[in-house]
């Protein structure tokens, strides 16, 4: 399993380890989580403790909906628990027979527009826990419904960190989160007069941006396991949270990135950067990159490096 390891320099100048802990209890880890989960996980908080009826007979950590749309049930474990997959596919089978009453919670906290726009295609599962064994990390990417996996660890100075571990893939209807199989489906193997549609037929890629985005798709899943999720209007390249969303505009021969980057961190070019904040767009990121020729994905390598990095 990954491992986290966090050093601090002494007065010495020696680098000394940290040593992590856990939370002496589970609803210390969870009111800590919820307070920033926005910022954590990408989520948007709607519900704590939330009941599940009398056939379910449960409470939901925590509901919430994530930059995509799609509807997230988050639980908690201070430790390690064997029962945390058998509980994640109970709690998502309750979100499955409960959208309408899903719809009028999303409706009462974030309002009309966001109610509107819940992707009932991919509802997700996080799991934050200390641990988990072999076995969970086998049978998430057996199980057809879409869970995030993520160990969390409490170092001094009031530290906390949280590890993506392992997620599973989502049933048919969810993008896949490997590279080859997305490539695939979005742009290969099909005949140069086609529109090519991604998988869960979500978003075009029009057959005159099909290189430019192959050299883009190339530039985005270069830094390690990158989930691919093709959505309504865009497709988000995403970790635990959104680094890119990718949308295409064929009438202007144009493909706009938005990264998950401090636009005051770049030195912004007009026709090519743009600074997002306060600008409503499709898509999650502050910073607009705009790619109009072969030679703009090399280009915007750098920055979408950053982007993963400090994802």
């Amino acid at each position: 399993m990954a491992e986290l390891m966090l050093f601090r320099q002494d007065a010495a100048g020696s680098d000394v380890e940290l040593s992590g802990s856990t939370v002496a209890l589970e609803v210390e880890l969870q009111r800590r989580v919820e307070a920033g989960l926005e910022q954590m996980l990408g989520i948007r908080f709607l519900a704590s403790e939330y009941p599940t009826g009398p056939w379910h007979r449960g409470r939901i950590d925590t509901l919430g909906l994530d930059e995509n749309g799609s509807p997230v049930v988050i639980e908690f474990k201070k430790g390690s628990d064997n029962g945390v997959l058998s509980q994640a596919v109970s709690y998502l089978s309750w979100l499955e027979s409960a959208h309408h009453e899903f719809e009028a919670l999303v409706r009462k906290v974030l309002g009309a527009e966001a109610a509107e726009s819940i992707d009932w295609r991919r509802p997700r599962m996080v799991c934050v826990a200390a641990g988990f064994s072999h076995h969970d990390r086998v049978a998430v990417q057996r199980l057809p419904e879409r869970i995030d996996l993520v160990r969390y660890r409490i170092f001094e100075g009031g530290l906390l960190s949280l590890l993506h571990v392992d997620s599973s893939p989502g049933g048919p209807s969810a993008a896949s989160s490997r590279r080859s199989r997305e490539r695939e489906a979005a742009v290969g193997g099909v005949p140069a007069t086609a529109v090519v549609s991604p998988p869960a037929g979500a978003g075009l890629v029009p057959e005159c941006l099909r290189d430019l985005y192959a050299e883009l798709d190339e530039a985005l899943t270069a830094w390690g396991e990158v989930e691919v999720v093709p959505l309504k209007h865009y497709i988000a390249y995403r970790r635990l949270v959104n680094v890119a969303s990718v949308l295409f505009r064929p009438k202007h021969g144009a493909i706009l990135v938005y990264l998950r980057l401090d636009p005051d961190s770049v030195v912004l070019e007009e026709g090519f950067t743009r600074d997002m904040r306060g600008i409503g767009h499709l898509g999650t990121g502050d910073l607009e990159v705009r790619l109009v020729s072969a030679a703009d994905p090399e280009k915007a390598a750098p920055l979408i490096r950053r982007a993963f990095e400090a994802a």
